[in-house]
């Protein structure tokens, strides 16, 4: 048995653990394994006391009933689905989130999507790039733009990053109406936006749609193609959130339908991608609509170098204080 409890990062982070052996010096060892799959963890977490968790892979029963000292499995990020968090409350295991690391930085991102999209930035770029001197170069190659002032937005999901999104698309003049049937009533009257009670209202109205909201059996493919059809003609899809709340393989006739005019997907099912994902192959398509019009990151809307430190020390702090007897905030189970 180790002399000093042990922290162990299943993955994603494989440099010199700076930030997180400053948070547990004197209290941790701290090692990381950058795993790639929960197959790559057999032997090797078992005797941890706590295990720091990002998103390149899932913990699932078999891992966690094999962990014989741990106090906390801590994901460093939002979302808790790549971790079966009911199981571990079973075996008397904490899990905690860290709710607040990126909430400016993917706000930022979903507003920056939108302006993309909305003010042809993206579509101006890259079918510029395309038709060299094919094409007029001239304002009309995005028309006919829509002046985002007065426009509504539509956020899925009113907590901490959409709150900060709803903020800054007020500033920019937006209607900002929200659906959210979990959150209490006084939240739209804080920040002055409008509670939507459907979500099916909520499309109908939403100039730009924006999904900030877990991944649950309910909110699973919530955005489909029948959803979809119920946006206004030419409106846009931003989703920060969760790949699979939306039906990607849907996304691509809706753009060439015309039903959709832009849209900005950081996060999907699958991370990385097929290559015979149909939204991947509509992309990378010169003759298909989405090429110009669809924006696809690497789920890298959470990223900047701040958020990325806030999400690795606020994660061994969480560690620090179940090793130390303290209570852990931001436990999920």
């Amino acid at each position: 048995m180790p002399d000093k409890p042990t922290v162990i990062l299943t993955d994603f982070i494989n440099d010199d653990l700076g930030p997180e052996r400053e948070v547990l010096d004197g209290v941790a060892e701290v090692v990381a394994l950058d795993a790639h799959g929960e197959d790559e963890l057999v032997g090797r977490v078992d005797d941890a006391d706590a295990l720091m968790v990002f998103h390149n892979l899932s913990l699932g029963r078999a891992t966690i009933e094999r962990l014989t000292r741990c106090k906390l499995i801590v994901r460093c990020g939002v979302g808790v689905d790549n971790i079966d968090h009911a199981f571990a409350r079973s075996r008397g295991i904490d899990v905690a989130n860290v709710p607040d690391y990126g909430t400016e930085d993917v706000a930022d991102s979903a507003i920056g999507g939108l302006l993309a999209l909305s003010r042809g930035i993206n579509l101006y770029n890259s079918t510029l790039r395309d038709a060299r001197q094919d094409c007029d170069w001239m304002y009309t190659l995005a028309a006919s733009l829509q002046r985002l002032r007065g426009q509504t937005l539509g956020i899925v999901g009113l907590g901490r990053i959409g709150s900060a999104t709803a903020l800054r698309a007020k500033a920019l003049g937006m209607d900002v109406a929200f659906y959210d049937p979990y959150k209490p009533d006084g939240y739209d009257k804080a920040l002055g936006v409008r509670r939507v009670e459907s979500l099916d209202d909520l499309l109908a109205q939403s100039f730009a749609l924006s999904l900030h909201c877990p991944l649950t059996d309910e909110t699973t493919q919530m955005i489909d193609a029948a959803a979809i059809e119920c946006m206004p003609r030419g409106s846009f899809l931003i989703n920060t959130s969760r790949g699979q709340v939306v039906d990607t393989s849907a996304v691509p006739a809706a753009l060439a339908s015309g039903r959709l005019a832009g849209a900005f997907i950081d996060v999907l099912p699958t991370e990385p991608p097929t290559d015979d994902d149909p939204l991947i192959v509509a992309w990378r398509d010169p003759s298909h609509v989405a090429h110009h019009r669809l924006i696809v990151n690497p789920h890298a809307a959470f990223y900047s170098e701040q958020g990325l430190l806030d999400m690795r020390v606020k994660g061994a702090q969480a560690c620090h204080r179940a090793i130390t007897g303290q209570r852990v905030r931001n436990v999920v189970n």
